[in-house]
């Protein structure tokens, strides 16, 4: 008989079981970590995409008012003479409107005397306004139904002397209507038979809030709207996009004497351009109603906070009243910014003004 001495596995020693908990923590912990820079790198690419579009959400808007700012139908309001000063863009009368029509567009650089029905403006931010009538006319498919009280444009395109009320001296205000009771408005077209349509009158006021809701922190492109003018005030303030920082604009001037829809200087601020030292001089005011383009320069910022990041970027938007570059930053934060920078035609004004 031949005798065998066999030893059988029967179980992992306790050092074995130890190494086995060991690599398969260090694996668990490997694919933790990858797992929570996935969901980080996720975290800032959906932060990154967010701030993107609202920045070109923001611009896109801005350039669309401003493209068809002083618009008004068929009629041209450089027939009309500048107000004698700067139109206060609060003031939602009837006779307060008929004064600032003349100005499509008109800013504050950096917030400076900033108008009396805007609140929570982020300090050295531009605020800008922009008049323009409706693209739609009332009972249009699409188009708004109509606010009570809120003001209304008509333009005339009768030539006759019963419409008119005058063929001789300056009966140019006589060529539209400009009313809150739309029964009012009683001019027709060129058959001097048919009414002529009617569009809702535009008075938007734009500006950079602290913030979004009270105290949140979250700094907010808003827009004060003229709507039901027989309201304390006439002017809802509207939330547009978060996350809009700082917005500096520079206007593109017109020579007033000879204009030929063409800028021939930027300034941020017309009020003080060529000497110009007075909101309540003709020739600044001139300035403002032969505003031909704009260049924006657009800051946008993540709406939360990146843990841990830190940046010396800084960032150029331009040249303020003096004429001297806008630097933004370094910010010391944990907010990532972008910039967004655009030139704008305002079409109405530069086409009126074209040879």
């Amino acid at each position: 008989m031949i005798l065998t001495n066999k030893k059988k596995q029967v179980g992992l020693s306790l050092i074995e079981l130890m190494i086995s908990i060991t690599l398969g923590l260090v694996i668990l912990l490997g694919l933790t970590l990858i797992a929570v820079n996935n969901i980080r790198t996720g975290d800032e690419v959906e932060k990154a995409n967010q701030q993107i579009e609202s920045g070109r959400y923001a611009m896109q808007l801005i350039t669309d008012d401003f493209k068809n700012a002083g618009y008004f139908a068929e009629f041209n309001p450089a027939f009309l003479t500048a107000p004698a000063a700067k139109p206060d863009p609060c003031d939602a009368t009837l006779s307060g409107l008929n004064t600032a029509l003349p100005i499509a567009v008109q800013g504050y650089d950096n917030g400076a005397n900033a108008p009396t029905c805007l609140s929570d403006v982020k300090a050295n931010t531009d605020i800008f306004v922009i008049r323009r009538s409706s693209t739609c006319a009332i009972g249009d498919a699409g188009c708004e139904a109509i606010i009570v009280n809120a003001p209304y444009f008509q333009a005339s395109g009768c030539g006759n002397a019963t419409e008119l009320g005058s063929t001789t001296g300056n009966f140019s205000t006589s060529f539209y209507a400009l009313d809150t009771v739309v029964a009012n408005l009683a001019r027709h077209r060129k058959d001097c038979t048919t009414t002529a349509p009617i569009y809702q009158y535009l008075t938007r006021i734009y500006f950079i809030a602290n913030n979004d809701k009270p105290s949140d922190g979250i700094p907010t492109l808003k827009r004060a709207e003229l709507g039901n003018a027989a309201l304390p005030g006439g002017y809802t303030i509207v939330s547009l996009v978060q996350g809009i920082d700082d917005i500096q604009i520079e206007y593109g001037l017109d020579d007033p004497t000879s204009p030929t829809g063409i800028p021939v200087a930027f300034t941020a601020d017309p009020d003080s351009y060529n000497a110009c030292s007075s909101t309540t001089t003709p020739t600044c005011v001139a300035y403002w109603q032969n505003t031909v383009a704009v260049k924006i320069n657009l800051l946008a910022r993540n709406i939360t906070s990146t843990t841990g990041y830190s940046s010396a970027k800084t960032y150029s938007m331009g040249l303020d009243g003096s004429g001297d570059p806008v630097i933004r930053g370094p910010f010391s934060d944990s907010f990532k910014r972008h910039l967004y920078k655009s030139t704008v035609r305002i079409n109405n004004a530069a086409g009126r003004n074209t040879p």
